[in-house]
């Protein structure tokens, strides 16, 4: 079995059936992780297709394989990728990360200038998320959106993320800034326009150099 066998898509209201499967694999998966994760109900995931935020996978026999939701908080200014989950029978063959790609170049599209941030305790998705562009940031750099927060009660860990403020918790908080990128971008273009200055003039004085020495050859 490979990333072939499987149609990673923006959900929509063909894929509306598969949402109670899905809610019922992360509450599962929640529990064999012995990590929380913010409890979502069927209708809650459904909406999230009919509004064409969210990716699902399915692999070549039509089953559902995997799945990821988009929400925004602080009034757009921030985005997350949130509920991602593999179905068990196929996972270990690369489709978390595929769909994470999928979700993160969905969320670019219909938020270009919003911040894209995540909270997770796994290595596999802090990997998957580094690629993409993240950073790890402190808690104080994400949504201070209430709502969002509440999302963090079902979690075992939310006594521990209350006792210390919201500041730090057993979850690594990563965020992917497009204003910085985009900074970074602009800076690595001038470093290397300098350069191309840099040795254009050094060409130059070169070429000027030469023609001098020929020239005095010539007497």
């Amino acid at each position: 079995m490979t990333i072939q066998d499987f149609d990673i898509q923006v959900a929509s209201a063909q894929h509306v059936d598969y949402a109670v499967q899905i809610c019922d694999e992360m509450a599962e998966s929640a529990k064999a992780r012995g990590t929380g994760i913010a409890q979502r109900s069927p209708q809650y995931v459904a909406d999230k297709m009919l509004e064409g935020k969210a990716v699902i996978a399915l692999h070549k026999n039509g089953t559902w394989a995997g799945f990821c939701y988009i929400e925004t908080w602080s009034h757009g200014d921030f985005v997350a990728n949130s509920g991602l989950i593999v179905n068990p029978e196929f996972r270990k063959v690369g489709l978390a990360k595929a769909i994470k790609e999928r979700v993160f170049k969905l969320s670019r599209q219909k938020y270009p200038d919003s911040k894209i941030f995540g909270l997770t305790t796994g290595l596999a998705v802090m990997k998957i998320n580094s690629d993409l562009g993240y950073e790890p940031v402190t808690y104080s750099e994400l949504t201070q959106d209430e709502a969002f927060w509440q999302g963090c009660k079902s979690c075992v860990n939310y006594d521990i993320l209350t006792s210390k403020g919201r500041k730090n918790c057993m979850c690594t908080a990563m965020l992917f800034d497009p204003a910085e990128k985009k900074k970074e971008s602009e800076d690595k273009m001038k470093k290397i326009t300098h350069k191309a200055t840099l040795l254009e003039r050094i060409e130059n004085a070169l070429k000027r150099s030469t023609k001098l020495v020929l020239a005095h050859n010539k007497f």
